[in-house]
């Protein structure tokens, strides 16, 4: 059985930390930090967030969670190329009170084309926690697309913007205007 299982966690630390398999390695939100990032979201009734590098799908769960506590109806989209990660959010997804409004993909986020899947909200939200070689690049694709949005940046500035708010936390949450 030891046999079995221990190549197998190789494998799987491989596969989450291997930039052949994702040039974005996976690293968790620090849990202390959450209820700054949900915030930060400023979301708002019929609204879209989109999380761009999901992850394990912490923050679109617990910002999944406050909409639907708060009754607004709000519409999460996650995105990763990470298909261990994306099956790992669809079994959250699948117990999740919310689970009507929030969306998973399998994909390269540069490769999407949000402006159909976004044209029917007028507040956008794109969150991004990905290395700060990334930040720059997402900001300008967001930008190239003419998605008017907001993107909230958790612990890596985007390096070419002013931020128009900063949150201190474990680490920070920025906010820009796009």
């Amino acid at each position: 059985m030891v046999y079995i299982i221990f190549p197998l966690i190789i494998l799987i630390f491989f596969y989450f930390f291997s930039s052949k398999v994702s040039p974005i390695p996976y690293f968790p939100t620090n849990k202390a930090d959450l209820d700054k990032i949900v915030k930060a979201l400023h979301m708002k009734k019929y609204g879209v967030v989109i999380d761009l590098g999901a992850g394990d799908g912490t923050v679109i769960f617990a910002a999944a969670q406050k909409a639907y506590q708060d009754k607004l109806n709000t519409y999460f989209i996650a995105i990763d190329i990470n298909p261990i990660l994306i099956a790992y959010m669809w079994i959250g997804r699948l117990f999740h009170p919310n689970k009507a409004n929030i969306r998973l993909i399998l994909g390269d986020m540069f490769k999407v084309d949000y402006a159909p899947m976004l044209k029917k909200y007028s507040q956008r939200v794109f969150y991004i926690y990905i290395s700060p070689w990334f930040t720059e690049a997402t900001s300008h694709m967001i930008h190239d697309q003419k998605l008017k949005s907001r993107i909230v940046s958790y612990f890596y500035p985007v390096q070419d913007k002013k931020e128009d708010q900063k949150i201190k936390g474990v680490h920070d949450v920025y906010i820009y205007k796009s």
